[in-house]
């Protein structure tokens, strides 16, 4: 018997899971086999129910001769959590603490990692064009799903999360009317192109691609809780060596340096898991 997150898993069960997730990734090249078991584990269970199935055994069979519930599959396994200015005190401690040291770099590179279906990324545009950094800004926006980069790239969101979303802006520190931002058609708030034109949207897989560019900031927020302590390691290994001298790292608020191997290559800029790189 094996335990995760309090829950004790069969030695049988485990094997299953440990099956699927291989088969997934020498079917699809897509990599689970590193993520947190307990994680990992109710996605599958949500998926086999979905499918009116009883095992986990009988999800691979269906998997690999159906693609269709493969991909069903890979995006349970990238459930977006997302909102704009999300963890308002996250934004106001970038725009306090991270501004004041990326304001003279002439050309800003910034990482969003894990970007989801990009309100986070649209948040920072907001961020950054109040702060008159945002036209010398090019934002790298990238998730390994697709359909979330598309919907990124769309920038259009339910109208019904627009007073959530201004509150957020507001205790962020949001210095405008937050509907300035964006234009109604429909049921959708759409933001403007303008906080678009700096963002490059792009497919990547923290898991297995390589790093692609330099940058002054890399933010990755509460991805990084679904990895197991060997795949943080080696994400944690990919964003040092995609930071320049001074780089700046943003996690999410139940992610920290802390018992990684790069604890000591990073200071602490403040309590927000905001870091920078030594």
């Amino acid at each position: 018997m094996a335990t995760s997150n309090g829950q004790t898993i069969s030695s049988l069960e485990k094997l299953e899971i440990e099956l699927l997730l291989e088969g997934i990734y020498r079917v699809s090249g897509y990599d689970f086999r590193n993520y947190v078991l307990s994680s990992i584990r109710r996605r599958i269970w949500h998926r086999v129910q979905a499918e009116r199935l009883s095992t986990i055994t009988g999800l691979q069979e269906r998997v690999f001769h159906d693609p269709a519930c493969m991909c069903r599959l890979i995006r349970d396994f990238s459930i977006q959590v997302t909102e704009m200015f999300r963890d308002p005190e996250f934004f106001k401690s970038f725009r306090k603490n991270v501004i004041p040291l990326i304001k003279d770099v002439p050309l800003i590179k910034l990482w969003h990692a894990g970007c989801s279906t990009g309100e986070e990324v649209y948040s920072m545009a907001i961020l950054l064009l109040e702060e008159g950094l945002y036209d010398k800004t090019r934002i790298y926006a990238t998730d390994m799903n697709e359909n979330a980069i598309e919907m990124a790239i769309r920038g259009a969101y339910p109208l019904g999360k627009m007073k959530t979303y201004t509150s957020n802006y507001l205790h962020a520190g949001g210095r405008q009317s937050f509907s300035n931002y964006y234009t109604l058609c429909g049921e959708n708030a759409v933001f403007d192109n303008e906080l678009r034109k700096n963002i490059v949207f792009a497919q990547h897989n923290l898991v297995s691609d390589s790093s692609f560019n330099e940058f002054n900031v890399i933010i990755c927020r509460n991805v990084l809780i679904y990895f197991n302590k060997e795949l943080e390691n080696k994400v944690h290994g990919l964003f040092y060596n995609s930071l320049g001298p001074r780089g700046i790292l943003a996690l999410g608020n139940k992610e920290t340096i802390n018992y990684t191997i790069y604890n000591d290559k990073y200071s602490e800029i403040d309590t927000e898991k905001l870091f920078i790189k030594r």
